[in-house]
């Protein structure tokens, strides 16, 4: 998956924003105004930083070697990606979900109904 496959699937996410408060260089991915992707855009090769179930982070870790603890994120709660290097764009995906479901989850009832 490229960097722009990767954004445009973010985008397309319910009320999801994107925004650069870190830089130009890194874009932000808000559902309600939490994060729950970043991707910096001057990597080489391309990555993004995810969160995930710390259960699940350590499973995806031994997985792939493309996926490491989030860099300069919490280590526990938060994945760095390769995203062009052989992970399926299936599995990426899927840990793109799983990380915006785990910040739905966390917001109140009434927005949560509203996005899932």
């Amino acid at each position: 998956m490229d960097l722009e496959t990767f954004r445009e699937y973010c985008l397309s996410k319910p009320a999801t924003i994107e925004s650069t408060p870190f830089g130009e260089d890194v874009l932000v991915f808000k559902v309600a105004g939490k994060i729950f992707a970043l991707a910096p855009l001057d990597e080489v090769p391309a990555t993004a930083n995810l969160k995930c179930d710390p259960d699940l982070a350590l499973e995806l870790r031994d997985r792939y070697e493309q996926v490491r603890p989030g860099y300069h994120m919490n280590k526990r709660h938060w994945n760095t990606v390769e995203l062009d290097s052989g992970i399926p764009d299936t599995e990426l995906r899927k840990m793109i979900d799983h990380s915006y479901e785990l910040v739905v989850k966390n917001l109140p009832k009434a927005m949560r109904d509203k996005l899932l």
